[in-house]
């Protein structure tokens, strides 16, 4: 990794690797039922309460993504070399994850909290899922720059964490409460219960 980043337009860059994230997120709405696309709506129904919540919450969509989606189109990959393999390891394990997520949620009727999938294993697979795909760009294109975006995107949604979960037990009460107590908030093997 160099200090100072490569800057070059070429088809060989992160842009590609970005442009399958938003398919990967869009293209199984295209199959859902109707009932299906309702319960993935509800992924965009909460709200961060407090302002610093807020301003945190929207700087990663406002600031972050589009910084490195803009980025990325100047961000050559490392062909051919370590860097990339285990980036690109590492990118398609956000993928899958943002798939299965996206299936998970649909899956699961309006009125419960979703809790199968890689919702067993993390109470927010959706920012972790995120938080790989930047870390994979990240080691792909070897650029601490990227690199840094998803360490703030991580750390950032770490503090509007605990305001998701309050709207979630708001939401659907004991049941997440149960939740909670079973399954680990980012990673981990869920308790029994």
């Amino acid at each position: 990794m160099s200090l100072v980043p490569a800057f070059e337009i070429g088809v060989w860059n992160a842009w590609i690797l970005l442009l399958l994230v938003f398919v990967t997120m869009f293209t199984p709405n295209l199959f859902l039922s109707e009932e299906g696309k309702k319960s993935n709506k509800r992924l965009e129904s909460f709200v961060p309460s407090t302002r610093t919540e807020k301003i945190l919450a929207w700087s990663t969509h406002l600031v972050i993504w589009p910084f490195v989606i803009l980025y990325s189109i100047f961000l050559p990959l490392k062909l051919g070399t370590p860097w990339l393999y285990v980036g690109l390891l590492i990118f398609v394990v956000g993928l899958a994850m943002q798939a299965m997520i996206t299936i998970s949620v649909a899956n699961t009727p309006l009125d419960e909290p979703a809790t199968r999938g890689p919702y067993r294993f993390s109470r927010h697979p959706i920012y972790l899922s995120g938080f790989l795909t930047l870390v994979g760009i990240g080691i792909a294109s070897a650029s601490w720059v990227v690199l840094l975006c998803a360490l703030l995107w991580i750390v950032f949604f770490h503090i509007v964490v605990p305001a998701e979960e309050r709207f979630c037990l708001k939401q659907y009460g004991d049941a997440y409460r149960e939740y909670m107590n079973r399954t680990p908030r980012w990673l981990g093997t869920p308790k029994s219960g």
